[in-house]
């Protein structure tokens, strides 16, 4: 049996990964920061509740004992995070980022993502098949965020452009620190959610369909690489 924690997943593309891994027959961890939505969510997927707060150390640590003492973790899929939005749902552009408003970002896209990966690493460690996704963006892309032709370049913000970019070089080192352990990012398109005020263009079904893909790769599959569900995405 398949072990496996996604953050952020009461609602959005956490709820419909963790959806289709229930019926792939995964024992899934449905990871939320609020305890009833959480369980809830849980309760309606036939999955765990765990609470995590991705930005809180506390929070990650509590959550690393109830799994470990369940059995421990394989696989492990980074979701949780921000866009960073101002008034009206309006992203935030460049004119007025700050190093406050941009720090709120970094801290549940980037650090969150390092919180949790180290709170597990030992539980990861241990799996016969340990796989860790992390969900990143065609925004994280320098490649498509600076080529007029393709749709990332007009996205006026920075910090959440730049926290995923990251994300893209955290995935990459741990790729090569851990080669027993099969470490991605994943571009899951313009997806509705709550995340972008759900202005998106495609499905919560689109989008995590290379989120779960990716997650269950195995032993044998690909590490320290970029996609989305059409193949490798361009740094």
């Amino acid at each position: 049996m398949t072990t496996t924690l996604i953050t952020g997943a009461n609602k959005g593309l956490g709820f419909e990964t963790a959806r289709r891994l229930v019926a792939a027959g995964h024992t899934v961890y449905v990871g939320s920061r609020d305890p009833e939505r959480g369980r809830q969510a849980a309760e309606e997927l036939g999955a765990r509740a765990v609470v995590i707060d991705v930005t809180d150390d506390a929070s990650v640590a509590a959550a690393a004992k109830v799994i470990e003492a369940d059995g421990g973790l394989d696989v492990l899929i980074n979701n949780a995070g921000i866009e960073g939005r101002g008034e009206g749902n309006t992203v935030i552009g460049a004119a007025d980022e700050t190093a406050e408003t941009m720090r709120a970002t970094f801290e549940a896209n980037v650090f969150g993502v390092v919180r949790v990966t180290h709170a597990f690493l030992p539980q990861l460690r241990r799996s016969a098949a340990p796989v860790v996704v992390n969900v990143s963006s065609g925004l994280g892309s320098m490649a498509l965020v600076t080529d007029p032709a393709a749709p990332a370049y007009g996205y006026p913000g920075i910090a959440y452009p730049a926290s995923k970019t990251t994300v893209n070089m955290i995935t990459a080192q741990y790729a090569k620190a851990f080669p027993d352990i099969r470490i991605n990012c994943v571009e899951p398109g313009f997806t509705a959610t709550d995340l972008n005020g759900n202005t998106g263009t495609q499905t919560v079904e689109q989008g995590a369909e290379i989120i779960v893909r990716m997650a269950r790769i195995g032993s044998d599959g690909p590490t320290g690489g970029y996609f989305d569900a059409s193949g490798p995405v361009p740094w």
